[in-house]
């Protein structure tokens, strides 16, 4: 097998892997977060819902990059993998699910207990979501974020 037809099978298997993990991970993380913060009906978290799929879609490999790239920041103490993983999530994510929730129908106090619940939930969240990336990674046959250069090329 070439080295080009390698390198696309594994930017296939990133992008899979990596919209995956983002899709099944937070939609879960979503719904609750609609429901209990933001205090949205159950239509409106359906249709946000929708919407965050759709997104998750493209930025589910930049996130993935994201990750990877302030991992690699990480060191190998836990309370610094934790840290890297939080504010990863926090500033890639928190700024995107604003506006899903916003469009979705979430305003005034909704939209910011919506938006700070979030914030709170990817503090919590980064590093169970950054272990379960990995696992889905390795699902995929790819190695973890973080622990090795990777870049759009690869």
């Amino acid at each position: 097998m070439s080295t080009t037809t390698d390198n696309r099978s594994f930017r296939r298997r990133s992008f899979i892997a990596d919209t995956l993990a983002l899709i099944l991970f937070f939609t879960t993380a979503g719904i609750i977060n609609e429901r209990f913060f933001a205090q949205m009906t159950w239509d409106e978290i359906f249709h946000a819902r929708l919407l965050g799929a759709v997104l998750m879609v493209p930025v589910g490999r930049p996130y993935g990059l994201w990750r990877d790239r302030l991992m690699k920041r990480a060191t190998d103490t836990r309370r610094s993998r934790l840290f890297w993983d939080s504010l990863a999530l926090i500033t890639f994510q928190v700024p995107i699910y604003a506006v899903i929730i916003a469009v979705s129908g979430a305003s005034g106090s909704g939209l910011l207990f919506g938006i700070l619940g979030a914030a709170v939930m990817m503090l919590v969240l980064g590093h169970p979501y950054g272990a379960f990336l990995n696992l889905v990674r390795n699902l995929f046959g790819l190695p973890p974020g973080g622990d090795k250069p990777m870049s759009l090329n690869a």
